[in-house]
């Protein structure tokens, strides 16, 4: 940035310019851009919901089309998803505060004997990225933990991650648990990790299997609108 002729001046560009602005910068994974971007939006009259939803949801759907087309990898969407973070840290008390809807709320953790972290990450802040409130339950969780923060969340979304053949079965565990309580209807589960497929998605009883952060948007979004229709229509 030591060539100051060209360096942008955010506060200078117009609306459009500056959302055209904060999707390269979200893309590019700059953090302090981002957050300075959204408090001149908001300086402007902008609403909590149209930042999320024009500026940082546009954006991190094009780093997520990208991410499953093999042009973006890991690292380069942590970065994006981290700068993502910092605009939603702003933002998420103005929007609890303006009672902005939601796309829905998921509850998400890696299963019992797992630690393994880094793909649940990456959905959860693909999902965040996407409008969801989620909820991270972290690494090695027993079925004990998916029940109690199933019942104290009301999540629309169940997400378990597995990166171990030796760990896959337990998502089972969960979902028979679930349907012996009369619950697994409530809940979309969605299942991920390197060495599920559909097929395993399927046997278990899981809605879905996801297999990359981006499907797992993809998939999520798709659920909860015919959840919501379901709701309307009943």
């Amino acid at each position: 940035m030591s060539d100051t002729e060209d360096e942008i001046i955010l506060s200078e560009l117009d609306d459009d310019e500056l959302v055209q602005q904060m999707m390269d910068d979200l893309y590019d994974g700059l953090k302090e851009e981002i957050e300075e971007a959204v408090n001149i939006l908001l300086e402007r009259g902008w609403t909590p919901y149209d930042i999320l939803t024009k500026a940082l949801v546009a954006g991190m759907t094009i780093v997520g089309h990208d991410f499953r087309d093999g042009i973006l990898f890991v690292p380069e969407v942590l970065l994006a998803a981290n700068a993502m973070k910092g605009g939603m840290f702003i933002l998420k008390p103005l929007l609890v505060e303006t009672g902005a809807p939601r796309m829905g709320k998921m509850v998400i953790g890696t299963v019992k004997g797992d630690i393994h972290d880094i793909g649940k990450n990456l959905v959860a802040m693909m999902m965040e990225g996407a409008g969801f409130e989620v909820v991270d339950l972290g690494i090695n969780n027993p079925v004990e933990n998916y029940l109690e923060a199933l019942e104290r969340e009301q999540p629309d979304i169940l997400g378990m991650s597995a990166l171990l053949t030796t760990t896959m079965p337990y998502m089972k565990v969960v979902i028979d648990t679930m349907v012996a309580q009369g619950i697994r209807d409530e809940y979309i589960v969605l299942v991920g990790g390197a060495p599920l497929n559909e097929e395993f998605g399927r046997a278990i009883g899981a809605d879905a299997y996801c297999r990359d952060a981006a499907v797992a948007v993809e998939m999520a979004k798709d659920y909860v609108a015919r959840k919501h229709n379901q709701m309307a229509a009943g």
